[in-house]
């Protein structure tokens, strides 16, 4: 996958969201950003940067921090790295149309290897052999994941799974319950359930 079919998808003169460029990087260490996204569906986008674009997983349950749990994760098309400060409502008509706010946000690493440089070049061949063991640093996410293709036709679908260490919970985990009830998607929906169906045609 790459920016084409991000590019191909949207209108960017409808769109807020950020234009492609071909490659991108602003930090010295690997980023990651977890999007909350209220489209058709609530569901959550796992991105990861990855050879100067970020790899996105929709995750419908939204991550876990208990081992536990297998969240199912579906490879999408790879997003700009300036997608991953994106927040923002997407009109209706357009591609993914909704609300996107950032749930999560940080950097993360390979288990070994610190340098970036190399590091990039370790975890391009564990994803191409559909295992990719990292290493999170964000605001909610921390410690060690795994995200493992399954064996389907399509060799989109993946899980994400939370490795056990001292940031594992063995209690049950909902990202709903890790996300601020004044969230811009929360508001709306909100707003939602007093007005009329037909007064709100935008989120769905």
């Amino acid at each position: 996958m790459t920016l084409k079919t991000y590019h191909k998808k949207r209108d960017f003169t409808k769109s807020p969201e950020p234009k492609p460029v071909k490659k991108e990087t602003a930090t010295k260490a690997l980023a990651f950003v977890v999007q909350r996204h209220k489209a058709s569906r609530l569901h959550y986008d796992f991105r990861i940067e990855l050879d100067g674009v970020l790899k996105s997983w929709a995750v419908p349950k939204g991550p876990s921090m208990n081992p536990d749990d297998k969240r199912l994760a579906i490879l999408v098309e790879d997003h700009p790295y300036s997608y991953g400060s994106f927040e923002g409502i997407i009109p209706e008509g357009n591609y993914g149309a909704g609300i996107v706010e950032i749930w999560d946000h940080g950097t993360y690493e390979h288990p070994t290897e610190k340098d970036k440089s190399r590091a990039e070049k370790l975890l391009k061949k564990d994803m191409a052999a559909g295992k990719l063991d990292i290493i999170l640093k964000g605001r909610k996410l921390k410690g060690s994941f795994a995200l493992v293709r399954m064996k389907t036709e399509t060799d989109n679908t993946w899980l994400l799974i939370k490795h056990s260490d001292h940031y594992a919970t063995d209690k049950p985990y909902d990202s709903e319950e890790q996300t601020s009830k004044t969230s811009p998607i929360n508001k709306a929906l909100s707003k939602k359930k007093v007005m009329s169906p037909w007064a709100v045609v935008w989120i769905r």
